[in-house]
């Protein structure tokens, strides 16, 4: 590296420090320039988050790193590096596990990182988070100048300050709550993790309507995240001190649900041996969360309506008004337009819970953001099974990048689970790198089903015969309805042994039968 090129460089970050651009594309191009000015194969930016670091930005690591947390006391060596405000440099020998090992993207997967260097940033005199650089080669970092790395160092806490200031004067504009602050303890499987368009445009959804008091309907497919969309509004709110209340609308009895909402008096039904609060009660001042909210019987519609109107319940049993103060935000994998337009719910209800509707993005349509909760998923199951290093390798990224998750993110998480469990029981092997390839996922065969499906009523397959167009929601029914039917024969119209042997809670399996209009008592009639 000449004496020319390094003070071009550092006249390219500087001018950066005045111009426009986001966070993320100053941090890259900060640590563009030093991968190309310093030989190493990885350089990194992490910030600190309580006792956590998160990585930001990073040159030479594979992408699902951007996905993953580091605890500070599982790590050594990141430990070491905040403890101190030089330069640390871990030498080849070092016994000190790298955190990086395996994530360095190079040909060979297995190897080690073998030179690691790091040093904490300070942004007014406060541990602001870790820079770090490493190399596969030994010896590698002799050929640095510590002063050129030291006044590039002061460029990128610089740059980080002046980032800071910018964001904090976008918060003090928009009177924004600083959700990071409220997220960064949760390091497991809350967090909203993404870079592409569509979870961007979501994130800008959110910014926009958390500070309000509006009514949020959060619409998407099953395991998209709502319930996680849910909180992070509430964290952003004004509320976020309050507490944020959480109803699972399909999980409650038909009879009990008026009690768990509204709460009861004592003596008020049989069983209710006490008086009790109800979920509108227990969320004054906070949010409540009616998720699933497609699921509520429509005799209960209009007393949800009601309380949402007049901002009072009355529990059950009782003469007496309680005033509320709760914002509501609702969610549903349902399309509640058609449900409204089938008469199975109420056009005024939605149209008070839908005041400002939110889509959640499927899986499929955030590209490269699988890769990235992938990486997140890895490392809380790392964590959690104790294994030291692990890594995607080539053919699982292309393998997870190629599927169309029906399942969405719950789907990902669960497979990500099951592959961190086989690997570690067939392929534990102390001190090295363990990858996760495709085998492991055991991805099933891919049978998304498309927007609508084409059912043939002729039984042979020459595509002959008529054919009627069904939606998505017309298909999934008739199958269930097949289903069901088959097995209620098979355990003689028993209905609780049949929702046993479906894994449905028997409350939900009651109100399924009645919205796929399968009468039991008239099959037992005709055998």
């Amino acid at each position: 590296m000449t004496s020319f090129s390094m003070a071009e460089s550092m006249i390219s970050v500087v001018s950066d420090l005045t111009r426009q651009m986001t966070p993320e594309t100053r941090f890259q191009r900060l640590l563009d320039s030093m991968h190309q000015l310093f030989p190493c194969d990885a350089v990194a930016l992490l910030q600190l988050r309580g006792s956590v670091l998160h990585p930001l930005t990073a040159c030479g690591l594979s992408e699902d790193t951007l996905g993953r947390t580091f605890l500070v006391d599982e790590h050594p060596r990141f430990a070491r590096i905040l403890l101190s405000r030089e330069l640390v440099r871990f030498e080849a020998d070092s016994e000190l596990p790298d955190p990086y090992d395996g994530l360095v993207d190079a040909p060979n997967i297995t190897l080690h990182v073998h030179d690691c260097m790091g040093v904490a940033l300070y942004i007014d005199d406060q541990p602001w988070g870790v820079l770090t650089l490493d190399a596969l080669t030994p010896g590698v970092f002799d050929s640095i100048d510590p002063l050129e790395l030291r006044a590039f160092i002061r460029l990128a806490e610089a740059s980080i300050r002046v980032t800071a200031l910018i964001q904090s004067l976008e918060v003090q504009v928009k009177k924004e709550h600083e959700v990071a602050r409220l997220l960064a303890a949760d390091i497991g499987r809350s967090e909203l993790i993404g870079e592409s368009p569509a979870i961007k445009a979501l994130f800008d959804e959110l910014d926009l309507v958390a500070g309000s008091e509006l009514a949020v309907l959060i619409s998407g497919e099953t395991g998209t995240g709502k319930e996680l969309v849910a909180r992070h509004l509430h964290a952003a709110s004004n509320r976020a001190e309050a507490p944020l209340v959480y109803v699972n609308c399909a999980a409650l009895p038909e009879n009990l649900i008026e009690s768990e909402l509204f709460g009861h008096t004592k003596g008020a039904f049989s069983g209710a041996t006490g008086a009790r609060a109800g979920k509108f009660e227990l969320a004054d001042g906070g949010t409540l969360f009616l998720d699933e909210i497609g699921e509520l019987p429509l005799p209960m519609q209009p007393k949800l309506l009601r309380a949402l109107q007049a901002g009072e319940v009355q529990r059950l049993g009782s003469d007496r008004y309680h005033q509320v103060d709760v914002r509501i935000i609702a969610a549903t994998n349902r399309d509640l337009k058609q449900e409204v337009a089938s008469g199975r719910f109420r056009a005024d209800l939605y149209h008070r819970l839908s005041v400002y509707p939110v889509q959640v993005p499927p899986l499929r349509e955030r590209g490269r953001d699988i890769l990235l909760l992938a990486g997140h998923f890895l490392e809380f199951n790392r964590r959690k099974l104790g294994l030291e290093s692990l890594r995607l390798a080539q053919s699982a990224r292309t393998a997870l990048l190629e599927y169309s998750w029906p399942g969405n993110v719950r789907e990902l998480e669960h497979l990500i689970s099951r592959a961190v469990l086989r690997l570690s029981a067939t392929r534990r092997q102390s001190g090295r790198v363990l990858s996760l390839g495709a085998d492991m996922l055991a991805l099933p065969v891919d049978e998304y089903l498309p927007e609508r499906v084409e059912v043939s009523d002729s039984p042979g397959r020459d595509g002959t015969g008529p054919r009627e167009l069904l939606s998505l929601r017309d298909a999934t029914d008739r199958f269930q309805a097949e289903l069901i039917t088959r097995v209620l024969r098979d355990k003689g119209y028993n209905r609780t042994a049949t929702a046993r042997e479906l894994g449905v809670d028997p409350g939900n399996f009651t109100r399924l039968l009645k919205r796929l209009a399968i009468d039991v008592e008239g099959m037992k009639r005709e055998g």
